[in-house]
């Protein structure tokens, strides 16, 4: 990740609440995943929960990914601007 879409990251998780709550939903999915994952058989159930969550931390990243668009357009729109 570029240093400057990691800072925007970084801000966006200090001073937006909703931000900070899809990044940490994320990361929580991430592990429950890593956890079934790890596992050396899946019940058909746990089978259907790590599809769902599979597709939910997609969803999650999508939002976050959209978030740092939308704040990071503004931002790249000035620098252009004031580079000419």
């Amino acid at each position: 990740m570029p240093a400057e879409l990691q800072e925007l990251k970084d801000q966006l998780l200090r001073t937006d609440e909703t931000f900070r709550q899809l990044v940490t939903e994320h990361h929580d999915l991430d592990e429950r995943i890593r956890h079934l994952s790890n596992q050396a058989f899946l019940s058909a159930p746990e089978q259907i929960e790590e599809i769902s969550l599979k597709k939910r931390k997609l969803r999650l990243k999508d939002q976050i990914e959209e978030a740092l668009r939308r704040h990071r357009g503004p931002v790249d729109n000035i620098a252009h601007v004031q580079s000419h």
